[in-house]
């Protein structure tokens, strides 16, 4: 805005740090000439605008060499280059997102340390938080298990970074909160800055949780001009915030990947990010966090140790880094490698291998006793570095609820410690907590009239900001009805983890022997699972079962609803129609079931959340492979098998119900059809292409399903529709990823509504009919661009990692504010056609029609190209990519000669795709807008043709696109 005049335009002042301190930062460089100019290394490099250009400053600079995109976020495209081919390869594809490329030295195997600086108007500068990585440079911070504060440099080394951090920033002329980050060879006390962020980061989210020092407020305030002097410390209310915190913990963050969800998806992990959220622990020493934070990643396992890892090719775990390298370097340790060998395949400093080695010893040790005979002093110690109840159960043979008890028998249980920022040296009035068994003595005393709520965790495919907005408004409502609020959850990244948001904040695990501790130590009125997604609404049986209350539909009845086979049999009992179904025991059984019902069938394991494991079968080959997947995700809880319908609508229900009656609901379609995963689709509220009639039999199914249930609270309920009939797919009995949604289109907030109803609070029912005079639009946006190899298709386990919602006068309206705010850009000249299957074809022929009307160029495969020419419309074929002829479609991709692509394949069958596949990953990897889905894209045309029919004035589509 500010190089086109925008700003200026409008007289717009910018706060905070200059524009020009932002491009000296973001131009590369312009960031070396401005760190020349006070002596401070950087990494020796050159920028480049050209591919020419890069591989004549490669040979200056000498391979391997790292390649770094101008104006990126989380390292995108960026890695390390070991050749001139690698080199042209990806220039190719950096050049299509940006116009500037880093062309710089290896520097692979040193360090990389960060700090967060705040600077104000006065040039008053600190330092706040310093953070290592774990991982040695090469890794992004993103994709890196982070450590606060860090511990392996010595005072010296420490004090030179900081003081470079200063120095750099000041002369930057910053003024606001900023994070810099180095190389750094420990060897020679070498360094370079890699580069400055002049704005609130990931790493500053992390700082901020793992200090307590609020990052964000005190940015804010020191772009209105406010000096540090003057701006009091909300941790300890005496003093102000020019200081440097203080911590007398361990802070370990590590990443959360879904690697596991996309097919053909590269597993290395490098200078570009590919994970989706992270999680942070909190402990008295570097192991007892370490241990609580694998917990927190919601992946199956119970600590650095005691769990069922396969790993394959181990020593190349160690030396091409994936998402599972810190359980290889367990392996490898338990496998008696030296930590000279892990070291040297891994270059990750040696303190912290001794500090995993630590954990691989006492785990040796513990299994020389059991539950009878280890000593109190064993079992403690066992505690102090981050064992479990459930880990020391399967060391000890036992069951996690024996151990707890034997644990409490023993008077083991652990300290409530505060975050103070000062390390004790002075009072602290905070409420961010976390538990340690290295601790003595409660900080805090228990509350009365007080509700925990349970958060939802790391941010991970099917669970983001949603049920953390859920959770915030939760806390929000029971303050208004005076409550005193407990939250507990361990993600940095969210508002649920400001201290300032609830009463008290427990910073720390959302297992059950967490939140029992928690539970038993406060004392509250109740707990509240049903707001943070499938964490807490898992837990919701066992805390029952343990004297917990749990406000809201009983865990009886969630557990009728999340188990398959129980949700079934209930819909039958209440003659709610459903697809044909059956559990399923072993594969003869399936194999029968699908014969029977006829092929395709859906596959559906239990308790799970974004379709993990959920496949389409359309044969006996492809049922058995998605059977073995879908048991060992669900191993405790059944798999049910079903009919699946091609070509219906799906449907959803949001709603809230008071002892089984309907307080409030709101009904929702998909625009895809059935089989793409409900957080994949496209969503429209208020429904608009239902019939009345179908209309009226949801919202009766839905107040048979609440009322059978005994729903209090929040629910969500999935339908098929298909001629004017309505199936149920299944019932949450939860806030579901929508609420936020249809809360914010009707104006009227959901998580009000299931409060009262949880807290027994006078509401009344709703007054919304489901009539608006404008509609929302809710589209997923995907992260394909950052996942080399991952097919960009949607099917029934979700993929999608954010989403953005519009409104809009019509559907064409909300829909193209919608998509385009999810980052698809609509076509400029030339459109790429690839539709497979007959039907799909005479599908999309009223939408190829209108683009060729609104003037577009129309490139299309072959057998796509013969049947539009067979039906009037002209196209220019391309040859397939096996063909090796021009014009080829891999040629026109690789150099951008199309700027639309819609490639809509013959659904689920596996067989003759692959150069479908490569179609696909090649729009993604040359920043090519791309549709896959016949609804998504009858919808897109429509809705673009009818908008440039509405602006009558614009002659040409170029000219509408930029107007």
């Amino acid at each position: 805005m500010h190089e086109k005049g925008i700003l200026r335009k409008h007289n717009v002042k910018v706060l905070g740090t200059p524009i020009k301190a932002i491009q000296e930062t973001e131009d590369r460089e312009l960031f070396v000439k401005k760190l020349n100019e006070i002596n401070v290394m950087t990494p020796k490099s050159k920028a480049v605008y050209s591919t020419e250009q890069a591989l004549k400053e490669a040979k200056k600079i000498g391979f391997p060499l790292m390649i770094r995109v101008g104006f990126a976020l989380g390292g995108k495209g960026s890695g390390k280059v070991s050749d001139e081919i690698q080199l042209k390869k990806m220039c190719s594809e950096i050049f299509s997102h940006s116009k500037q490329a880093l062309i710089e030295e290896y520097l692979g195997g040193w360090k990389e340390i960060e700090y967060e600086v705040v600077r104000d108007a006065f040039d008053n500068c600190i330092t706040v938080c310093n953070m290592e990585n774990f991982d040695p440079l090469g890794i992004h911070t993103g994709e890196s298990i982070v450590v606060a504060p860090s511990q392996t440099l010595n005072n010296y080394e420490y004090h030179l970074l900081r003081e470079l951090s200063i120095k750099v920033i000041r002369h930057l002329g910053i003024i606001g909160e900023c994070n810099i980050q180095f190389a750094f060879n420990p060897l020679k006390s070498d360094y370079r800055v890699i580069e400055v962020n002049a704005r609130l980061s990931r790493s500053s989210a992390l700082a901020s949780k793992a200090t307590g020092y609020p990052l964000a407020f005190i940015a804010a305030k020191l772009a209105l001009g406010f000096p540090l002097t003057e701006i009091p410390n909300p941790i300890t209310k005496t003093t102000n915030a020019f200081f440097e915190p203080a911590l007398d913990y361990c802070v370990v963050k590590i990443p959360r990947w879904d690697l596991n969800k996309f097919k053909n998806v590269s597993k290395k992990i490098g200078s570009g990010m590919k994970s989706v959220g992270e999680v942070m622990a909190i402990g008295r020493k570097f192991e007892e966090a370490l241990q609580k934070a694998l917990r927190m990643l919601g992946i199956g396992v119970k600590g650095l140790v005691c769990n069922e890892i396969s790993l394959h090719e181990l020593s190349k775990e160690l030396t091409e880094p994936t998402d599972m390298r810190i359980f290889a370097i367990a392996k490898a340790l338990q496998k008696n490698y030296s930590i000279e060998e892990i070291y040297e395949k891994t270059k990750i400093d040696k303190w912290f291998l001794f500090k995993l080695k630590n954990i691989i010893e006492l785990e040796k040790e513990l299994k020389k006793f059991n539950l009878n005979s280890i000593s109190r002093e064993m079992f403690l110690h066992a505690k102090q570095n981050g064992f479990s109840d459930k880990q020391l159960a399967k060391i000890f043979n036992s069951n996690e609820l024996k151990v707890r008890k034997k644990r409490k028998s023993m008077k083991i249980v652990p300290a409530i410690n505060q975050i103070d920022t000062y390390a004790a040296e002075f009072p602290a009035q905070t409420n961010y907590l976390y538990l340690t068994y290295n601790g003595t003595e409660n900080d805090v005393k228990p509350f009365k009239n007080s509700v925990i709520v349970l958060g939802s965790g790391a941010y991970r495919i099917g669970s983001s900001v949603e049920f953390d907005w859920c959770c915030v408004k939760t806390v929000h409502y029971l303050k208004k009805l005076g409550y005193k609020t407990i939250m507990i959850n361990f993600n940095p990244e969210t508002v649920s983890t400001d201290y300032d948001e609830c009463d008290k904040l427990f910073f720390d695990e959302l297992g059950f022997e967490t939140v029992m501790d928690i539970y038993e130590m406060e004392k509250p009125l109740g707990v509240v699972v049903s707001m943070g997604g499938q964490i807490p609404n898992n837990l919701a049986l066992k805390l029952a079962k343990n004297n917990v209350k749990i406000l809201g539909t009983s865990a009886k009845n969630i557990d009728w609803a999340e188990d398959r086979h129980k949700f079934s049999k209930l819909l039958d009992s209440i003659k709610v129609d459903q697809p044909e179904w059956r559990e399923i025991k072993n594969l003869k059984d399936a194999e029968n079931f699908a014969e029977k019902a006829g092929y395709p069938v859906l596959i559906r394991p239990s308790y799970v959340l974004s379709g993990s494991a959920m496949k389409v079968a359309f044969s006996k080959q492809s049922l058995k492979k998605y059977l073995k997947k879908a048991t060992e995700i669900s191993k405790k809880y059944p798999v049910v098998i079903s009919k699946f319908y091609l070509n219906a609508k799906e449907i959803e229900v949001d709603g809230v119900a008071r002892n089984g009656e309907l307080l409030i609901y709101a009904i929702s379609e998909h625009i895809e059809n059935a089989g793409v995963h409900s957080g994949d689709a496209t969503m429209v509220f208020p429904a608009q292409r239902i019939y009345s009639e179908t209309n009226a039999r949801i919202k009766s199914v839905a107040r048979k399903i609440a009322k059978k249930l005994k729903i209090t609270g929040p629910f969500n309920i999935q339908f098929l529709a298909k001629d004017n009939q309505i199936k149920v797919i299944e019932c949450n009995v939860r806030a579901s990823r929508s609420f936020p949604f249809v809360s914010k289109v009707i104006g009227k907030n959901f998580i009000e509504f299931a409060v009262k109803a949880m807290t027994g609070k006078k509401v009344s029912k709703s007054g919304f009919k489901g009539k608006l005079d404008y509609l929302g639009v809710k589209s997923p946006m995907f992260s394909f661009n950052r996942l080399p190899g991952a097919d960009p298709v949607t099917g029934v386990e979700m993929a999608s990692t954010g989403e953005a919602a519009c409104l809009g006068k019509d559907i064409g309206e909300a829909f193209l504010k919608s998509v385009i705010s999810a980052n698809l850009q609509l076509p400029e000249k030339n459109v790429l056609l690839s539709i497979g299957g007959e039907e799909n074809k005479y599908k999309l022929l009223n939408s190829v029609r209108r683009l060729k009307q609104m003037g577009f160029n129309l490139f299309a495969t072959q057998n796509t190209h013969l049947f539009l020419k067979n039906n009037g419309i002209e196209s220019i074929m391309l040859f397939k990519i096996k063909d090796k002829k021009e014009p080829n479609i891999l040629t026109y991709l690789e150099n951008r000669k199309v700027d639309f692509a819609i490639n809509v394949s013959t659904q689920y069958k596996e067989d003759n795709l692959k150069d479908a596949y490569i179609i696909r990953r090649k729009t993604i990897d040359f920043n090519i807008p791309l549709i896959t889905n016949t609804q998504l894209a009858q919808v897109f045309t429509k809705a673009i043709y009818e908008k440039k029919l509405n602006d009558l004035e614009i002659k040409s589509w170029n000219e509408y696109i930029k107007n």
